[in-house]
């Protein structure tokens, strides 16, 4: 995924949301959900203000689509049509940390504990992204809590891509402990 990002962007100034989401699949709501994940986590990249409440909105809408049951997702015009400049998707994809990161993660995933990631475990899933969503309005003033998030929704991606269920139950650990953190640091 981190190299169709990174072959989206080559050879233009800007990379709109549509030219990365049709580089990722129209049908794949888990790589969408990791897309997110990955944007957040970079570092750097949701540092930039309003990034990470776009992306709350992007979780939303994939997510609320995937509790619908729908088979497809749809985004509006004006999410799709936003862009970045090439450079930070290149930045991103490129990332020597998260580069490691995706190796190493390539390495443990399976298909496992399927009850976590069939059809009411997707849901589960979808609910806790959907609720990670509604937090990253704050995380643009608590200090590395995006990144958490971030970490959290990219994990439920990988766990939907994968069917690991395994996955999604660190997912859901992962979402506990940041939510309780960033309302530990709020409070």
């Amino acid at each position: 995924m981190l190299d169709r990002f990174e072959e989206s962007a080559r050879d233009e100034s800007t990379v709109s949301v549509e030219k990365l989401m049709d580089a990722v699949g129209r049908r794949s709501f888990g790589p969408l959900i990791l897309f997110a994940g990955v944007v957040l986590t970079v570092p750097g990249v949701a540092d930039i203000p309003g990034v990470s409440t776009l992306i709350g909105i992007y979780v939303l809408l994939v997510a609320g689509q995937l509790i619908c049951g729908r088979r497809r997702f749809w985004l509006p015009r004006w999410l799709l049509d936003r862009s970045t400049k090439s450079g930070t998707i290149t930045k991103a994809a490129s990332n020597k940390w998260m580069r490691k990161l995706s190796k190493f993660v390539d390495k443990m995933v399976t298909e496992r504990l399927g009850a976590f990631v069939g059809n009411r475990g997707t849901v589960a899933v979808a609910v806790a992204c959907c609720i990670l969503a509604l937090a990253t309005p704050l995380t643009e003033f608590v200090p590395f809590s995006g990144t958490g998030v971030g970490a959290a929704i990219g994990i439920f991606g990988i766990a939907l891509v994968a069917q690991d269920g395994l996955m999604a139950i660190l997912g859901f650990t992962v979402t506990a402990v940041t939510l309780v953190a960033a309302i530990t640091m709020a409070g």
